[in-house]
């Protein structure tokens, strides 16, 4: 769970879920300027992880993060991790000079 939520696309992505008041789909979830093949990879990465569960609906994936059963078996880790990270930037908004 540690290397998942280590790298800082997927930390935003939970980030994401965990102020989404409901599942998101892949691509509202992830940063947008991510390749969908690379979107995919961090998905797979949480997935295997246990923080986030996936589910098809008609053309779409989305996905939901496992908050409550986290908080079960490590309370308060997930609130902490993202507490003390920094929110990931994108280059678009960078180079607007937002």
């Amino acid at each position: 769970m540690l290397y998942a939520l280590a790298d800082p696309v997927r930390l935003e992505i939970v980030r994401r879920l965990v102020t989404g008041d409901c599942p998101l789909n892949c691509s509202t979830a992830a940063p947008a300027h991510l390749p969908k093949s690379t979107q995919s990879h961090h998905f797979q990465i949480l997935r295997e992880a246990g923080l986030i569960q996936s589910e098809r609906r008609g053309t779409e994936v989305v996905n939901s993060l496992r908050l409550d059963e986290i908080e079960t078996k490590f309370p308060g880790v997930v609130a902490a991790i993202l507490k003390a990270a920094k929110p990931l930037k994108c280059p678009d908004a960078e180079k607007s000079g937002s």
